[in-house]
This record gives structure tokens, C-alpha cells and sequence, in this order.
């Protein structure tokens, strides 16, 4: 593992604590073998310390520290080992704990203070003397091993509040024994932007030492407490991938870097590297097996996507009009979503980023516009559903329906046993190319056995179709008009291995409103294969 010489200028520091702080978000387990993956996901994005959890404190990360070794070659950042600092009573030298980080190998070492009088008294059941000890023979030991060390001051806030003079002296101790950074962590995520500012003010000017910030996001304001910090003189920011972290999470490390590079003009990465933001987000998404957060800050779906048709009419003359950053900066798209708000300027912009100029013909537009709002009463969303939407653009585009095949028919039928054992079955019929065609499938459900016997129905017409697989499934009972009578939304997602695609249904039961979805995914599919329905 090299030791990250290329990072970016050591005056100020991003630092990921994901592997270890963000890890202990709830449903989130991570193997060695995912932590190493990340890793070079953070690397590659280009922070500057990676804090890869505790060796020593579970074989988890003692394995990881050692793969670490072998198996990684950071470009920009250095690997840090979190420990704490020595037992009362004994000494930094013969500290097994301290002794471990040591030997992980890590060129950078966190330890974790104490600096909350009560917490000191109450949980490490030692005198406030001792604890400032502690601080210092344990800085002093990993330093003259050659180590950085950065001290992280548990509920500093907290503690500041109850004892400022005693926070301070814990602050002191470990700048004066050679720590290179102390970080302020309010580790309740109770503090908020004004406090944090005057806080982080006094403790810089009380102390003299080199300041950083642990934010958790208690009061959502994890990201802004962050920011307030650095406003106030700190130098070095604790974050975690998308904001993982112990109850409702930690500073979300994307956010904070796209503010600090973009609002605050602070180069805090390697260049060209702030525009693998989204990817980056979403990769330790799929990492850690959990959904990419729509809404979230420069890198979610929906971060510059517009529904409003007020919006699409000032973007149409100038995207910065309801944009504070061009999405292409941190390598998100804009989106025009296409609802029962749209006006003609959100269908031309559609359109457009779709590939079809409506600007020169109004009236196509407005037809366009009140068959999407028509639809939209019946209960279709487009929204989540562009290759739906790209098919009824067609249709007004060319006049008639992109049609690769007639349905005649289709029928399912279920079937349910007392023990358990169920079968589903479905049969289709109908036309392609002139031909009359029957087909059934067996599938764990109705739908799946409609996939199956449409399939088996075209695939030997439209051999393009072997490579359509279906993603994901989501259906939605739609509020009743009248009475108890509702309606069902079905979303579905297709890919053919190059690309995915969405695409709606809606009828009164789901699986009709299935077909209709199926029908749509397969006609977008063969159209992204560059069949046209004459072929």
C-alpha cells in the first residue's frame, strides 16, 4: 500500500471515517472484502485520510489492516487506524490497544479522548489528572514511532458546556504532546451552526491548536455544523459516504466536499475528481446493499430533476435560473419530469433530452401536454417512467402507436393447494408479422407467467428480445374514487444488459395493469435494439 504522497495540500484535510463510523449505521454489515472496495472507491474520489476502523478490537478490521497491506495502492490517501487512548493506570508503552495500532501498519493513527468531565469519571472510572495523562504519554508514544496522530475529543460540546476549562485542558494535552489535528466531535448531534461557529472560535483561540470537526446529524444539521466549523478556523472535516452512520448518521461526505469545492472555491480534492461525485456515491451505495438516496444533495436522481412547469419555462431560456450549480460538476444530469404540472416548455425539454425538437410545432406540444394530463387522472405516472413516456411521444410524433405486435388476447390462471404448492400459468394470443401466435408460461406468479408466454410468443420473431430481462417490480393501490373501488399502478424496470429502462401500467387489477407495463417494455426494448415495427 503506497502512503497517499500524491494527496491533495496538507493545510486541510478530508478525512472518511465511512469504514468505521459510517459502518455502524443500522443494516449495514460490511465484509472485509467490501471495505477494501470502498476504500478504493474513497481513494479514487480522492480524499486524504481513510479511517478503516479498529484493529485489535475485532478480527474484522485486524484483517483488514493486514489485507490493506498486500492488496491496496492508494493515489491520494493515507489508511488510518482508530484506537483509544491508553488504560488508566498503565503506560502507552505497553499498552496492548496502542501496541496493535502499531502494528496494522497505518501511517496515520485516530485516538479517541475523553473530554467530558463525566464521562471521564463515569465511563473510564478515572480522575481528571489521570485522563489528561493518558491524552499525553499516548500521543507522545505513537508519535515517536513515527505515526501522525489525530486526537478525536469525544462529546467535546457536550463537555465544553458542562467544563469548558477542563475541555480545553483535554484539547491542550494533546496538542502540546504532538498530535497533529484535534478534532471537536459532537457526538450526540446535538449542536447547531451558531453554536458550532462560537465554539470552534474560542477553543482555536484558547488553545492554538490545529482544529477538526466530527459532525453527527441529530439535528440534521450535520453537514452545516460541519461547515460552520471551517468557517470558524477548522481545518480538517470527518465525514462518511452519503452521511452512513450511528443513529440518523454522520456529515454526509458529498454534500460537504461539493460545498467546500464549488461554494467555498477550496480545492479539497485532486482535480477532475469532484465530477466523480454521483458515481462515487452510488457505487458504495450498491457496495453496501442499500438504495441510493434520491434526494440527497448534488448526487441523488432527483437532485436536479424539475416537475414544475413554471421551473421548466425559466430553464428552457437559462438552466441556472433553478439550478445553483451546473449538475455536470459533480456528474449528475438534469431531469425534466413529465407530470400533470408540465407545460409545453417541460414536454419540449423532455423532448429534447430524449431526442425529439417539438420547438418549432406548438400544437404538437399541447397535444403532447394534455394527453400526459389525461393520463395522469387515470393514475400513470411518468415521473419514473421515461421509456413509457418516450412511447407516447411517438405516438404523437409519428401519428400512430410503435407497434411490434396486436394482442388478441391473454388469460392467466393461479392455482393454490392446502400444503402450500401453488402454480401459475399464462397463456397469449397474438399477432406479429402477419402471424398468428399462442403461447403459455409457467411462472413463481401471474406476471412472470405472462413474461414467460410473451416471451415464448416473440422471441423467435424478434431474437433481440433474448437480452430483455426484467429488474425490479413495484405496484401501487391507487386511492378509490368511489367507495372502496381503487385503481393499481405497476411500475416496471427492464435492462438488456447496456441499459435500463421504466415503464407503467394502470388498470383495475394488477395484472392488467401488468400487461400494460410488459407490453411498454417490450416494445421500448425492441426500439432500443433498432427494430422498427416494419421490420
Amino acid at each position: 500500500m503506497t502512503d497517499g504522497s500524491a494527496r491533495p495540500d496538507d493545510s486541510f484535510h478530508v478525512f472518511d471515517t465511512t469504514l468505521r463510523d459510517g459502518a455502524q449505521r443500522e443494516g449495514i454489515n460490511l465484509t472485509v472484502a467490501d471495505k477494501l472496495i470502498i476504500a478504493r472507491y474513497l481513494d479514487d474520489f480522492g480524499v486524504g485520510y481513510i479511517e478503516g476502523g479498529w484493529p485489535g478490537a475485532n478480527p474484522r478490521d485486524t484483517e483488514f489492516f493486514a489485507r490493506a497491506r498486500a492488496e491496496l495502492d492508494f493515489k491520494h490517501a493515507q489508511l488510518v487506524a482508530f484506537g483509544a487512548t491508553r488504560r488508566a493506570g498503565g503506560s502507552a508503552a505497553d499498552d496492548p490497544q496502542l501496541a496493535a495500532l502499531l502494528d496494522s501498519g497505518a501511517p496515520v493513527i485516530t485516538l479517541v479522548a475523553k473530554s467530558h468531565d463525566r464521562h471521564v469519571e463515569l465511563a473510564l472510572r478515572t480522575t481528571l489528572a489521570e485522563n489528561l495523562e493518558m491524552v499525553r504519554d499516548s500521543v507522545s508514544h505513537l508519535k515517536a514511532q513515527g505515526r501522525r496522530v489525530f486526537i478525536d475529543c469525544e462529546h467535546f460540546f457536550d463537555g465544553y458546556r458542562a467544563n469548558r476549562d477542563y475541555a480545553l485542558e483535554v484539547v491542550r494535552a494533546g496538542h502540546q504532546a504532538g498530535a497533529d489535528v484535534v478534532v471537536l466531535c459532537d457526538t450526540n448531534g446535538g449542536m447547531l451552526p451558531g453554536s458550532v461557529r462560537e465554539v470552534v472560535a474560542d477553543v482555536l483561540a484558547a488553545t492554538g491548536a490545529r482544529l477538526g470537526i466530527h459532525a453527527q446529524d441529530d439535528t440534521g444539521c450535520a453537514v452545516a455544523n460541519t461547515l460552520a466549523a471551517v468557517d470558524a478556523g477548522a481545518t480538517h472535516v470527518q465525514c462518511t459516504a452519503n452521511g452512513y452512520g450511528e443513529r440518523v448518521g454522520n456529515a454526509n461526505l458529498f454534500p460537504v466536499v461539493g460545498a467546500l469545492e464549488i461554494k467555498y472555491d477550496r480545492r479539497v480534492l485532486p482535480p477532475g475528481k469532484l465530477a466523480e461525485m454521483t458515481r462515487i456515491s452510488h457505487a458504495i451505495a450498491e457496495v453496501v446493499n442499500l438504495t441510493p438516496s434520491t434526494h440527497q444533495p448534488y448526487v441523488g436522481f432527483s437532485a436536479f430533476a424539475h416537475k414544475a412547469g413554471l421551473h421548466a419555462s425559466a430553464i428552457k431560456v437559462d438552466p441556472d435560473l433553478y439550478q445553483h450549480i451546473d449538475p455536470e460538476l459533480v456528474g449528475n444530469t438534469m431531469r425534466m419530469l413529465v407530470s400533470d404540472m408540465a407545460g409545453r416548455a417541460s414536454i419540449e425539454l423532455k423532448g429534447r433530452e430524449l431526442g425529439y425538437d417539438l420547438s418549432s410545432d406548438r400544437e404538437l406540444a399541447g397535444r403532447v401536454v394534455a394527453r400526459v394530463k389525461e393520463q395522469e387522472l387515470q393514475g400513470y405516472t411518468y415521473e419514473a417512467a421515461d421509456a413509457s413516456f418516450e412511447l407516447l411521444l411517438r405516438d404523437e410524433v409519428f401519428g400512430r402507436p410503435s407497434e411490434f405486435f396486436t394482442l388478441e388476447s391473454w388469460r392467466t390462471i393461479s392455482e393454490q393447494t392446502p400444503d402450500g404448492a401453488g402454480a401459475n400459468e399464462a397463456t397469449v394470443k397474438l399477432w406479429a408479422k402477419g402471424e398468428r401466435m399462442i403461447a403459455t408460461g409457467e411462472g413463481n406468479g401471474p406476471v412472470d407467467a405472462l413474461d414467460k408466454a410473451l416471451r415464448a410468443a416473440l422471441e423467435r420473431i424478434y431474437p433481440q428480445l433474448a437480452q430483455l430481462e426484467l429488474a425490479d417490480y413495484k405496484v401501487r393501490i391507487l386511492e378509490g374514487q368511489h367507495g372502496t373501488g381503487s385503481r393499481t399502478r405497476v411500475l416496471i424496470e427492464s435492462t438488456d444488459g447496456t441499459g435500463s429502462w421504466s415503464t407503467v401500467g394502470v388498470a383495475d387489477n394488477v395484472v392488467a395493469a401488468s400487461w400494460v407495463a410488459l407490453q411498454d417494455a417490450y416494445t421500448y426494448s425492441l426500439l432500443k435494439a433498432g427494430v422498427t415495427p416494419e421490420d
